[in-house]
C-alpha cells in the first residue's frame, strides 16, 4: 500500500504545478505531501512555486481583461519582490 504513495521528484513537480491551479486529485495531493515530507528539494520547489503564483496573481488582478506586457521597470520590480519573498 505504501509503495503506491511513493512518487518520483518529476511526478511530484508535475503534481505541484497542477495543484497550484486546482487540477489535481485528492490522491495526487496526498502523494505530493508525502513526497515533500521526505524530499527537501521538492519542498523548496513547492514553496517557490507557491510564492511565484501568489506574486503573479497579485500583479495580474489589476490588469484582468486586457492584453498586457510588463515594462522593463515592472519586471525589475517583480524580480525584487520575488527576491524579498525568498529571503
Amino acid at each position: 500500500m505504501y509503495k503506491r504513495l511513493i512518487v518520483s521528484c518529476e511526478q511530484a513537480s508535475r503534481a505541484c504545478d497542477r495543484n497550484q491551479y486546482g487540477e489535481t486529485s485528492f490522491l495526487n495531493k496526498l502523494k505530493l505531501r508525502i513526497h515533500i515530507l521526505t524530499c527537501k528539494i521538492c519542498f523548496r520547489y513547492t514553496k517557490q512555486n507557491r510564492l511565484l503564483t501568489k506574486a503573479l496573481n497579485k500583479k495580474t488582478k489589476t490588469i484582468k481583461g486586457c492584453c498586457y506586457c510588463m515594462s522593463l521597470q515592472e519586471k525589475k520590480c517583480l524580480k525584487k519582490e520575488l527576491e524579498d519573498l525568498i529571503d
